[in-house]
């Protein structure tokens, strides 16, 4: 039996989907905003997509609708070749995703329209199908707000920001045994299998890095000298011809806002910093830890650090920002690829640096310790930050220190 809890989670997360694209103009619907991002449109379509290969084709039998739009949605397309194929107009592809929302609904609410199947125990597809779509949305609002930076606006800041330092506050993560990865329930196939896996005790900053500590780093040369960024992303620097984050724009008197979803905002000094990429983190944690008082060999944390700190609660303003990790995507030991490949993890390829903890956009069946997220090192488009760890405080720092590079190195 399936939840009416479930399938009205299913159902806003349906209305939620839809309406970023009926709020849009019809000509916004297919215009790619971001060089790495798909348009709205195929958003929208691939989900509806996922509904038709999962429901209709694999439990019903059913591949007749799957099946015409296949070659444009499954993952197996390769990335170019889905780019050039031609979309509906904003309202057959709106009118087409209402109905095949509305059928679905009405088979899963009532369950003897169909077989026996072991993703309908329990309602498994449907709590799946809402955090599918949940990470659909946040793509979605990923590409409205490369649309909203590529529109622009002019806005005179109210409050000004001013550079600070980064707070050195952080708390010790003791040595031991820390879980990794999801026990049970509905969950990805990145998250499995469950673990425990041992780490060397450190430290862990208390927040991520604010605002004002990122105009720190910029007017303290953060972007100008390359000994804080690695060669690929010194490159992608220059490419780009960047000196601040993507969406930061000077008013008139000199004092910087942000381009956000709904256009201009403020930046306030005490939020996570937001829409910075994996190589102007790792630039920032280099330029901290040779400048910064407090922060001698801080680096991003492995996300097994990450995962152990939000375990035992160590954690602060966790949830705002998506935070960069060092390491890359990694399947888990003893990892068993899913058999069906539109649950496969695609990212798994050592290129995709890690991301933890969720953003504000961030729906709530997402919203669990062990959810783990990827990007490429260039992705700013994320609702991505930054937090940082340390070697413990031990009155033998530099032994310590030496030891935590060999054990970065190997990691």
């Amino acid at each position: 039996m399936i939840s009416p809890q479930s399938l009205g989670a299913l159902s806003n997360i349906h209305q939620l989907i839809t309406q970023l694209v009926e709020d849009l103009p019809a000509r916004d619907v297919n215009i790619l905003y971001h060089p790495d991002l798909p348009g709205m449109g195929w958003l929208l379509g691939r989900s509806v997509y996922l509904e038709l290969w999962w429901l209709r084709e694999k439990i019903l039998g059913d591949d007749d609708l799957s099946k015409r739009v296949r070659h444009i949605f499954s993952s197996t397309v390769p990335e170019n070749v889905r780019r050039q194929q031609q979309l509906p107009p904003k309202e057959h592809l709106l009118n087409w995703a209402l109905e095949v929302q509305d059928q679905h609904l009405t088979l899963l609410a009532n369950p003897g329209q169909l077989p026996d199947h072991p993703w309908l125990k329990d309602g498994w597809l449907v709590d799946y199908l809402v955090q599918v779509h949940g990470r659909i949305y946040e793509n979605m609002l990923s590409v409205r707000h490369a649309r909203a930076v590529r529109q622009g606006g002019e806005y005179q800041a109210r409050q000004v920001l001013q550079a600070r330092p980064p707070s050195a506050d952080s708390t010790e993560v003791s040595q031991g045994h820390y879980r990794i990865g999801a026990r049970d329930g509905v969950m990805f196939d990145n998250e499995q299998p469950m673990q425990m896996v041992e780490m060397r005790n450190f430290r862990i900053s208390n927040k991520p890095v604010d605002n004002a500590a990122w105009l720190a780093f910029m007017e303290d040369g953060g972007y100008s000298q390359d000994d804080y960024w690695s060669e690929e992303g010194r490159q992608w620097k220059r490419l780009h011809t960047l000196t601040h984050p993507w969406h930061w724009r000077k008013d008139q008197q000199g004092n910087w806002y942000a381009l956000g979803l709904n256009g201009p905002m403020e930046l306030p000094a005490d939020l996570p910093v937001s829409g910075v990429s994996w190589y102007e983190a790792q630039a920032f944690a280099n330029w901290a830890a040779a400048n910064v008082e407090g922060f001698s060999g801080a680096v991003l944390p492995h996300e097994y650090h990450w995962e152990a700190a939000a375990r035992i609660g160590a954690l602060q303003d966790g949830g705002r920002v998506w935070e960069w990790c060092g390491s890359p995507l990694h399947p888990y030991k003893d990892y068993e690829q899913p058999v069906d490949p539109e649950m496969r993890t695609l990212e798994f390829d050592d290129r995709h640096p890690t991301l933890r903890g969720g953003c504000i956009h961030t729906q709530p069946a997402l919203r669990r310790i062990s959810i783990r997220n990827a990007g490429l090192p260039d992705a700013g488009y994320l609702f991505s930050g930054v937090r940082l760890v340390f070697p413990p405080a031990l009155e033998e720092e530099a032994l310590y220190i030496e030891q935590w590079q060999k054990f970065l190195a190997t990691s």
